[in-house]
């Protein structure tokens, strides 16, 4: 916690909400997170696209159902440098709102656990990103929503990662069951240290501390084996000889 509150970068937040109660909870959990600003508070699409179209908003936190447009139509409006946080009474969306890359996924009554992971993974989106040793040193562990739960996984628990469409299965050496969440590959390779974690193709990334047999253009990993694309073969090579 003490990371996040001397962190020097503030992200400018609009809250989109047409329930006043639900906007207003939103807005006092922006007002006591230190790297977070309440740009503005507003209750209609039509306020929010003027207030985007301005410039000056990092993230905004938008409700689904709110009246005339939609805020998953609203959602394709909003300028690709803005991160968006889906927050709704309904779970019915979440798909649909990941393959138009919001930031996170948020079902009221959000608490402020919930809204602080996401507003993290915001700064994290546009904070210079730490040297690898540091980031490992600092955190050490993975953590995700899975089933409606938070998990959090340790880096050297994770054997690799494979990417199904909107969700990512998660293999630990400790369990043989992987953990499944509803998140994009790209948004889990940026919450793991290089240059332990790589990727080896565009469905899988893998743990190189736990790479032992390479066999032709696989690695045998967990009983499995895992391809590794002809793109990704020679970074992927060097890293491994430099283990």
């Amino acid at each position: 916690m003490t990371a996040q509150t001397t962190n020097p970068i503030s992200l400018n937040c609009l809250v989109v909400d047409d329930e006043p109660l639900a906007a207003k909870l939103i807005s006092t959990y922006i007002e006591r997170t230190p790297f977070l600003t309440l740009k503005a508070e507003v209750h209609t699409a039509e306020e929010a696209l003027a207030i985007l179209n301005a410039g000056g908003v990092d993230l905004v936190f938008l409700d689904i159902h709110i009246p005339r447009l939609s805020g998953m139509e609203l959602a394709r409006l909003v300028p690709e440098n803005v991160n968006i946080v889906f927050t709704t009474a309904y779970s019915d969306h979440a798909v649909e709102g990941f393959r138009v890359n919001a930031l996170d996924y948020l079902l009221k009554p959000v608490s402020y656990e919930e809204f602080l992971e996401a507003a993290t993974r915001a700064l994290k989106r546009v904070a210079p990103r730490p040297e690898p040793a540091q980031a490992e040193a600092r955190k050490g562990f993975l953590l995700v929503k899975s089933e409606y739960r938070l998990v959090r996984i340790p880096f050297a628990d994770i054997e690799y990662l494979e990417g199904l469409k909107d969700y990512v299965k998660i293999y630990l050496a400790s369990d043989p069951k992987p953990i499944l969440s509803l998140m994009s590959m790209k948004a889990v390779a940026d919450e793991l240290p290089e240059p332990s974690f790589m990727r080896v193709h565009r469905s899988f990334i893998v743990n190189l501390d736990k790479v032992r047999v390479i066999e032709r253009n696989s690695i045998i990993l967990g009983g499995r084996c895992i391809p590794v694309s002809d793109s990704y073969r020679p970074r992927f090579m060097e890293a491994l000889a430099g283990k």
